[in-house]
């Protein structure tokens, strides 16, 4: 696979991501490049949170978070790729 074709692949899992964030995270949590302004979990443009930070949180909850991923609400791919899109764009804007 070439560099751009990995750049291509990304690009639509981030895409996804954003779709994902929108639908089942925006409500809590402010991120700005998604157009988000939640207050109840974490602001995630102050957290900055790494990729793999995402994907622990969305899998296992915490406080008044779901686990996502053990309740089945999302599934691998879907956490994938709105732990892509919230680790590449948090802080960004």
């Amino acid at each position: 696979m070439s560099e751009r074709e990995a750049r291509s692949g990304e690009g639509s899992l981030s895409a996804e991501g954003k779709e994902v964030f929108t639908a089942n995270c925006g409500s809590c949590h402010t991120l700005q490049a998604a157009g988000t302004t939640g207050t109840v979990g974490p602001d995630l443009d102050e957290l900055e949170p790494d990729l793999a930070t995402v994907e622990h949180q969305v899998v296992n909850g915490g406080g008044p978070m779901p686990a996502f991923g053990k309740e089945g609400i999302l599934n691998a791919k879907e956490i994938k790729a709105v732990a892509t899109y919230v680790s590449s764009v948090a802080g960004q804007g």
